[in-house]
């Protein structure tokens, strides 16, 4: 009995070649500690610094104090020397008095001292001055708030990390498996129906047909061409997965704000209600997201060639249907669609509706299996109907046919895949073969 697992592939020579299996499974642990690199630091930074600004402006208390001293604050390093204001004073709490240094939250040095020597000229010793203390722990003061730039820069790094590690890992996931017959096939990405001058140039007498020759480029391995998907999966949830991050990133600095404001016997309803439909949004992402990853990652690619291409009315044509994965489908369909698309424009904006203005099933199969490594596969026949209106594509009006696969998979999501195909005038005529 084979193994399914092998850390070294056929001998050659002398030497062996190493397991793809490994190599792709390094990969993934690489990249996923990339990615959870970048998840630490995007929990670390916010609440080392972003929640800290946000509490000095949000709740801490304003009281009186009185400057004792001033001075600016000298630190040396590898990088050489670096200043702070460092302002001396004297404040009471619940008649409990209080003597700190301090002048911001941050307390971030600088090397400029002339600039930090500014700020502390701003105080006078032995006046009085506004200040805000930490109701949860009053020896933490600060003279000044705001918020700094510097920090939401930051977060530039550990979103890098996301970026790339989630890209990487959801891209190895995908491919994991995949010949390299199959990886070129889909590398171009979706090909979109498009209307070029080029039509007019070469004497095409249907302008308004969209071109097929992109469509037709790529040959199957069963029948004359395969379809290209629409839509790439990996790509939408990639940005769907950056969306989520950045969202709850953010969205999680304030509502731990909001959380440490009620367990300190604060009641910040209004922050609450404000950030409760922000927070309700980032879980929805959340959702989103693994429903798709589910759907990427559990369902196996999805294959249709076709025996020609375009396709003109009255002609049959044969189509080669192949599920790869491991399922259990209550069903899986395929279908012909017509979808007409209108631009206009209402008042200044631009609108665009759609339509559904055919559907014909081609083939359907209820409740069955599909075993891991053995692609379900299946072969129909496509007539398109006499008389049927062809693709067209002009500045505000568009009708566009597709093939569209739809599996009902048990306890997993629902899923569609659709393949663009262009149909002819029936006056054309079938193409010279």
């Amino acid at each position: 009995m084979s193994r399914s697992f092998r850390i070294y592939q056929k001998k050659r020579g002398h030497r062996r070649t190493g397991s793809t299996t490994v190599a792709r499974a390094g990969e993934l642990i690489f990249y996923g500690l990339f990615f959870l690199g970048g998840c630490i630091g995007l929990a670390v930074i916010p609440l080392l610094f972003i929640v800290p600004e946000w509490r000095a402006n949000n709740e801490f208390v304003k009281t009186n104090c009185v400057v004792v001293s001033k001075a600016v604050a000298e630190s040396h390093g590898d990088d050489g020397a670096t200043y702070r204001p460092n302002i001396a004073i004297e404040y009471a709490v619940n008649g409990i008095t209080y003597h700190e240094a301090t002048y911001d939250i941050g307390k971030s040095p600088s090397p400029d001292r002339e600039a930090q020597q500014t700020i502390v000229d701003q105080f006078e010793v032995g006046k009085s001055y506004d200040c805000w203390y930490d109701p949860r722990d009053p020896r933490t003061v600060v003279l000044a708030r705001g918020y700094s730039r510097w920090t939401w820069m930051v977060l530039i790094i550990p979103v890098s990390f996301v970026l790339i590690g989630g890209g990487g890992f959801v891209f190895r996931a995908w491919n994991w498996g995949k010949s390299a017959e199959y990886s070129a096939a889909t590398a171009a990405g979706p090909i979109m129906l498009r209307l070029g001058d080029a039509a007019l140039a070469n004497g095409n007498p249907f302008p308004t047909v969209p071109p097929s020759t992109d469509m037709a480029n790529s040959p199957g391995t069963t029948l004359a061409f395969r379809l290209p998907i629409s839509t790439s999966t990996t790509f939408g949830l990639l940005v769907v997965l950056i969306a989520a991050i950045l969202w709850n990133g953010v969205v999680g600095a304030f509502l731990y704000g909001v959380i440490a404001g009620f367990l300190a016997g604060k009641s910040p309803w209004l922050d609450a209600i404000f950030v409760a439909p922000f927070a309700l949004a980032g879980l929805f992402l959340v959702y989103y997201f693994f429903r798709r990853l589910l759907i990427t990652t559990g369902v196996g690619p999805t294959l249709l060639e076709i025996s020609d291409h375009p396709l003109y009315p009255g002609e049959t044509y044969e189509l080669f249907l192949s599920q790869a994965g491991r399922l259990r489908l209550r069903g899986l369909e395929l279908s012909l669609v017509g979808t007409e698309e209108v631009r206009y424009r209402q008042g200044t904006d631009t609108r665009t509706e759609q339509r559904c203005i055919h559907r014909e099933s081609l083939f359907c199969q209820k409740k069955f299996d599909i075993r891991r490594g053995v692609p379900f596969e299946t072969r129909c026949d496509l007539r398109v109907p006499p008389g049927l209106m062809h693709s067209f594509k002009s500045e505000n009006n568009a009708l566009t046919w597709t093939l569209v696969v739809e599996g009902k998979v048990a306890g997993w999501p629902d899923y569609r895949r659709s393949f663009p195909i262009v149909i002819h005038p029936e006056s054309a005529g079938r193409r010279d073969a």
